[in-house]
């Protein structure tokens, strides 16, 4: 048994090394293929998908593209749209996986890419501006959000003193009503 279990592979591996067969395709996590990106950032970028991917089935295919650019404000017309999903569709099923959809990210970094359409998305679904893609942006947008906090907390403080005052002036009022009322007893 043992025997012909690696005899098997040993000609299978013979038939892969002479060009007969094609090798079977490995996956890989897309965590450890796209290191460039953080583990925050893929989270987000998947969001992103899924947001898309209406079918739920794990591909964006020519509608849930039409659909996502018209979202985006960019309507595309039916070639545009295959030349988009062609520039990233590297196993050639017409639909974009979400590895493919990586892609989009990664070219755009290295401005490799050669359709306006697909720079849209990156942009559109730029992650950076959240604080992962660098420490720049990261306090540039941490600094934005205290200040947020900051505007918040300052319009609290106002709401508290305003009623604060307004509790006084509401007890001076009853204090005057009481000593006018003490007079007519």
């Amino acid at each position: 048994m043992a025997e012909s279990e690696l005899a098997s592979k040993l000609n299978r591996q013979q038939q892969i090394n002479e060009g007969q067969v094609a090798p079977g395709k490995v996956t890989q996590s897309v965590y450890a293929e796209f290191k460039e990106f953080s583990i925050q950032e893929i989270k987000e970028f998947r969001k992103k998908f899924q947001l898309y991917d209406v079918d739920r089935n794990n591909f964006i295919d020519m509608m849930e593209l039409k659909l996502m650019m018209e979202k985006l404000g960019e309507p595309q017309t039916h070639l545009g749209l295959k030349a988009m999903i062609k520039e990233v569709d590297e196993d050639n099923d017409g639909c974009i996986s979400f590895r493919e959809f990586m892609l989009i990210f990664r070219k755009a970094r290295t401005g490799e890419l050669q359709i306006e359409g697909l720079a849209k998305i990156a942009a559109v679904c730029d992650v950076t501006k959240e604080g992962v893609g660098g420490a720049k942006t990261f306090f540039e947008s941490k600094v934005k959000e205290i200040e947020q906090g900051a505007k918040f907390e300052m319009e609290i403080k106002e709401e508290q003193e305003r009623k604060k005052k307004e509790a006084e002036e509401a007890k001076e009022r009853r204090q005057a009503f009481k000593d006018k009322a003490s007079m007519f007893q």
